[in-house]
């Protein structure tokens, strides 16, 4: 016997409707199909169910093939873990195919990039040598970065192209592998967007804040002119959590404080976890006004070259015939 005074409520009389008559959010027809031995990539493509990221992916490869057969520009944003899990050769290949129009990178990225260059590797095991005070204590990486910028500041240009010119000079040789020596020779722009004292590059001797902060100013600068003419084209952040994503975002307020119509755009970001910045400043608030933002999830060593490849097939002449 219940000890308490209510009794539970009685469900007779409860409405109810045929499910054949309810709206539903998912059906048959949007399921997968299934997959198959030695299926192409657009074969596999429209086999991915009509939902979530199966809808949205093929999506976003459409809106970017668009805008690449627009002439519209798609400007890339990324953060160098992208470089370090060994990306550059598929960076490479889609500014090799006009699908890159320009990248802006953060003070990390020059790092790995210009050490590939040089040596051929980057990346040291940190917790081995913090302890020494070793860690970011590379002799070349400093004074050939740092001469850099001190070189882009004294002739009044970005670091990226800087950074990029001297790899060239140079000839290191794995400039090949380098998205900075790529970019340089491709005539591609590249922006660099610094944090004080976040690289190892601020600790040697041989830098000079003034010339940073010079540099990268103009690299800021620049950046606003390419948000400038994104109207029809797209913007992937690919890795970066807060720095690229405030840059975007104050770019696209500067141009459209100018009067530059900017609204009808595609964003795009990818990382392993969704974070608060790239989803508000890349995927969300960029969009308000027009076009449209997606968020993917996962490794990049996975899904970038998935995106690559779809995209290089969205724009092969099979597919725009």
């Amino acid at each position: 016997m219940s000890r308490y005074p209510l009794e539970p409520l009685s469900f007779e009389g409860l409405h109810t409707y045929s499910v054949h008559d309810r709206h539903s959010k998912v059906s048959l027809a949007d399921f997968a199909a299934p997959m198959q031995a030695g299926m192409t990539l657009r074969q596999w493509l429209a086999a991915l169910p009509q939902q979530l990221a199966g809808k949205d992916f093929p999506d976003l490869v459409a809106r970017l093939a668009k805008a690449k057969r627009q002439e519209r520009p798609i400007l890339v944003g990324m953060g160098a873990h992208v470089i370090k899990v060994g990306l550059n050769p598929v960076l490479i290949g889609l500014m090799h195919s006009g699908l890159i129009s320009a990248l802006a990178l953060n003070g990390a990225g020059i790092i790995h990039d210009a050490e590939l260059a040089m040596a051929g590797q980057t990346s040291e095991e940190v917790g081995a040598v913090l302890g020494s005070g070793a860690f970011g204590a590379a002799r070349e990486t400093g004074e050939m970065l740092n001469a850099a910028i001190c070189d882009a500041a004294r002739r009044d240009v970005g670091i990226g192209q800087a950074v990029g010119e001297m790899l060239l000079a140079e000839n290191f040789p794995h400039n090949r592998q380098s998205l900075l020596a790529t970019a340089a020779e491709l005539a591609i722009p590249v922006t660099v967007h610094v944090a004080m004292g976040t690289d190892i590059i601020h600790i040697p001797p041989g830098a000079d804040g003034a010339a940073v902060g010079k540099a990268g100013h103009r690299d800021f600068r620049l950046f606003c002119r390419l948000v400038s003419g994104l109207e029809g084209g797209a913007y992937l952040n690919f890795g970066s959590a807060v720095l690229l994503p405030e840059v975007f975002l104050k770019a696209l307020t500067v141009v459209r404080n100018l009067g530059h119509q900017v609204q009808h755009f595609t964003t795009a970001n990818f990382d392993f976890i969704r974070h608060y910045r790239p989803s508000v400043n890349v995927v969300q608030r960029p969009t308000l006004e027009g076009g449209k933002g997606f968020h993917f999830t996962g490794h990049h060593e996975l899904m970038l070259p998935l995106l690559a490849a779809a995209l290089l097939d969205a724009c092969s002449p099979e597919a725009t015939a």
